[in-house]
């Protein structure tokens, strides 16, 4: 075999160097950011720190399985036991909801507003409240 032939030909490289560089980021669908795959707190980044839009692209977290694809709007933080916040995501495609661990490089702002939006936007008027 001569040495040539053993080369791999440039447009092989650069297509491996595309996909690993896909596996290591994603462009958010939602805002438009190359999002680093690896965030501190997640072993499966999932959602945009910078908007907190996400992917349906799990049925558990990190297998990849969904079929559907479409956007996830973030819509609210929980609170587990130890203090953890979480992500509550609702599927713009077929409604299914997740809950994603937050991540140490998410906007503080984004963050902070989905905690207060009960506060901000109550399901009953305030008004009620001097009334008990």
């Amino acid at each position: 075999m001569s040495r040539n032939a053993s080369r791999k030909s440039p447009g092989n490289t650069s297509r491996r160097a595309r996909t690993e560089a896909r596996a290591q980021s994603f462009r958010c669908l939602h805002c438009g950011l190359d999002v680093s795959m690896t965030a501190a707190g997640t072993g499966h980044r999932n959602h945009c720190p910078n908007c907190l839009w996400s992917r349906h692209l799990d049925d558990t977290p990190g297998d990849r399985a969904a079929d559907c694809g479409a956007r996830m709007e973030p819509l609210a933080i929980s609170v587990r036991g130890d203090g953890e916040w979480v992500l509550v995501h609702r599927c713009t495609g077929c409604g299914v909801l997740h809950a994603n661990r937050t991540a140490g490089d998410d906007n503080a702002l984004p963050l902070t507003r989905l905690a207060v939006r009960p506060l901000a936007q109550p399901p009953f008027p305030l008004e009620r409240l001097g009334t008990l």
